[in-house]
């Protein structure tokens, strides 16, 4: 389980998941944010359609793929949230040019 040490200092940015507010930490990536706020799965995979989550964090695996402001398939491990974005976990296969 991913548990967010407390800190009390920390600046907050409030943000969408699928309609849903969420409030991060400043400084947060996207997949750490949802990680901390119980968010998973992040999309189902394409073949076997089974849930995917992050997993290495750094921009390697591909498995924390989301929808960030309307952009599809960004990782959300290397993106931070921000004030006001709007991020939507992928279902199902996407069609092309979709």
């Amino acid at each position: 389980m991913f548990k967010r040490l407390p800190d009390a200092d920390a600046k907050r940015v409030v943000f969408k998941v699928d309609g849903r507010e969420i409030e991060a930490y400043a400084g947060d990536s996207i997949a750490a944010a949802l990680l901390a706020a119980g968010i998973s799965p992040t999309h189902l995979s394409t073949v076997s359609q089974s849930p995917r989550a992050p997993y290495c964090m750094m921009g390697v695996c591909f498995e924390c793929i989301v929808t960030v402001d309307g952009v599809a398939n960004r990782q959300g491990c290397l993106v931070p949230v921000r004030d006001g974005m709007q991020i939507d976990t992928i279902k199902g296969r996407r069609e092309i040019g979709a």
